[in-house]
């Protein structure tokens, strides 16, 4: 018998930014991915960097889902290098840093800043959690 009427689950969002696939101009670039439920609870995720970042200047990067900086906030391409692990600024154990789902996310936002990026490849995976009645 359960306690309560809540059904809770947690899943995995995929997104992958491809410079062949979406380029690299400076502005946010939008890429399809997974869809994370309204009402989800994001506590973190990983980015991994399948192929290094490059540029003809000092580019940065930004992720977003629901706000700016929210995933990732700018980051110099010099961390984004070939096999890069980066963390995400949602922290699992630290609650004020998660991000909770207002709207269905089924695409997040890559900001490229500065100058654009010549290549890079970047998968990003948002652990949620979603608690229903």
């Amino acid at each position: 018998m359960r306690a309560s009427g809540l059904e809770s689950y947690k899943g995995v969002a995929y997104f992958e930014y491809n410079f062949a696939k979406h380029g690299g101009a400076v502005g946010a670039i939008a890429v399809q991915g997974d869809s994370i439920p309204v009402g989800a609870l994001i506590p973190g995720g990983a980015i991994h960097c399948k192929a290094a970042c490059t540029s003809g200047g000092s580019a940065t990067v930004a992720i977003h889902a629901a706000s700016a900086g929210d995933i990732l906030t700018a980051t110099a391409i010099a961390s984004l290098g070939l096999n890069a692990l980066v963390a995400t600024v949602p922290v699992p154990q630290t609650a004020n840093t998660w991000i909770r789902v207002a709207t269905a996310i089924t695409a997040v936002n890559f900001t490229v800043a500065v100058a654009a990026l010549t290549a890079g490849r970047i998968v990003v995976a948002l652990d949620y959690y979603i608690t229903t009645e």
